[in-house]
């Protein structure tokens, strides 16, 4: 159809045309939505909703494999392992007859043509100090004696800390069971445990574990900016939520009966954060002076409107948004003013977005969206500590996802506590630069401390 003359029409024509327009495409869009409830709306993926990849479905079309291109592929940069700085041992070989004619070649100075490192695993053994506390009646009261144990060798579990410590880390970091924990420090280690015994050597670390998340918990409450996230976990078969809480110093898990914001609130006591940062969950709402929501899954959702049909308004509003992200990475580079005029600008550009005429239903529903989170956008052009998104808060939390999936859960209340200190020490001490065993080792000695 040709569009009409519009060069011809008075005013009042043109006002009539668009009133016309606006009836036949509002009639449009509402048998649009039949059809579309008939056939079906997109399926939401991990592109267009907060599906994860792991649901993505690829056998059935879901993820769609990109096409090899064609021709040769381009050859690569070779790479080769370092030689080690300090290497043990250096053996040095002479050589004592050439290969090619068979000549004597030892009487000849040589020099390296070729130097390489061959590593190997001494075999592993535990080490076992037997003990033997002397004593005997004392003369002088005739009561007995007894010499005391040696630090950390105190009476008790015959396990030291760098026992108990690795166990630790093989099934909270890399999710062993107890039965395969027990026949990898057999087989590995030639050290008989049950797992009753490595479940008694956990337990054992409650009092260290509860007080390094007293100290953790003390040194998030004095951050400006936190970012929170949560996660389903079960606990003798029952649902359960794991929380995460990140400042830049401190991280803290929680594992609580409740996915509500009185889980928060009771972690906060009180304080109240500049900035809060999560998903647009309503239990993390409110909690701090000032709120970013995460721009992933808002783009996300703005991706689903778009798969629905919205052609006019969501594009938009996701190219802004982008925008807006491109800005934010160039923040350190901004002076305070480009920066809050950049922010404005933003503002504004949103605002003049919502004043559009909107005729597909899904971009209804967005705009609505939009105006609930109104405020929460562009915190991040106001406040350069804060980020664009809480993929920090995910990216913490996956570890325990994944426990979940490989364990199934917890079986006891005291297990799903250990686990949510054991992640809340090891995230810490990340932070700090220290490895995950090297902060369970710290930990079960009782050295460990919030920097």
């Amino acid at each position: 159809m040709p569009p009409p003359p519009l060069h011809v029409l008075s005013e009042a024509e043109k006002n009539e045309l668009l009133l016309a327009q606006h009836d036949m495409i509002e009639r449009m869009a509402a048998r649009i939505s039949e059809l579309e409830e008939l056939v079906g709306k997109p399926r939401k993926t991990s592109k267009n909703s907060h599906v994860p990849p792991s649901k993505d479905d690829f056998g059935k079309g879901g993820g769609k494999g990109r096409k090899a291109k064609a021709g040769k592929r381009p050859s690569r940069e070779g790479r080769h392992r370092p030689l080690a700085e300090t290497p043990d041992k250096i053996e040095r070989v002479i050589a004592a007859a050439f290969g090619h004619c068979g000549g004597d070649v030892s009487g000849q100075t040589q020099r390296c043509r070729h130097r390489y490192d061959h590593i190997a695993l001494p075999p592993i053994r535990p080490i076992v100090t037997r003990v033997e506390l002397l004593g005997g009646r004392c003369r002088g009261c005739g009561h007995r004696y007894r010499a005391q144990a040696p630090a950390g060798m105190e009476p008790g579990t015959p396990f030291g800390p760098g026992v108990r410590s690795l166990l630790a880390y093989l099934h909270h970091s890399h999710h062993v069971s107890f039965e395969r924990l027990s026949r990898i420090a057999s087989e590995v280690f030639g050290l008989s445990i049950s797992q009753g015994a490595i479940a008694n050597a956990f337990r054992r670390m409650e009092a260290g574990m509860a007080s390094a998340t007293r100290a953790i918990t003390d040194k998030l409450l004095t951050a400006r900016v936190i970012a929170s996230d949560e996660t389903t976990t079960r606990t003798n078969g029952i649902i359960h939520w794991q929380w995460v809480f990140l400042s830049k110093d401190a991280v803290l898990h929680r594992i609580a009966r409740r996915r509500a914001r009185s889980v928060a609130e009771e972690v906060l006591g009180g304080h109240q954060p500049d900035v809060w940062i999560s998903d647009r969950y309503a239990g993390q709402q409110e909690l701090g002076k000032e709120h970013q929501v995460c721009l992933a899954h808002v783009l996300r959702d703005v991706q689903y409107v778009i798969d629905c049909g919205d052609r006019a308004f969501a594009p938009k509003v996701r190219d802004h948004l982008r925008w807006a992200i491109r800005i934010g990475k160039r923040r350190s580079s901004l002076k305070d003013a480009t920066l809050a005029a950049y922010c404005a600008r933003a503002d504004t550009g949103l605002t003049r977005l919502m004043r559009m005429p909107i005729a597909h239903p899904a971009g209804k529903i967005l705009l609505k969206q939009i105006k609930a989170w109104r405020g929460k956008f562009f915190v991040f052009l106001t406040n350069r500590d804060v980020p664009v998104t809480h993929n920090i808060s995910e990216r913490e939390i996956r570890p325990s996802v994944v426990f979940r999936k490989v364990t199934n859960g917890f079986r006891s209340d005291w297990g799903a506590q250990i686990h949510a200190g054991y992640r809340s020490v090891t995230g810490t001490a990340r932070l700090q630069g220290k490895s995950a065993l090297q902060a369970v080792r710290e930990l079960v000695e009782g050295r460990f401390a919030v920097a």
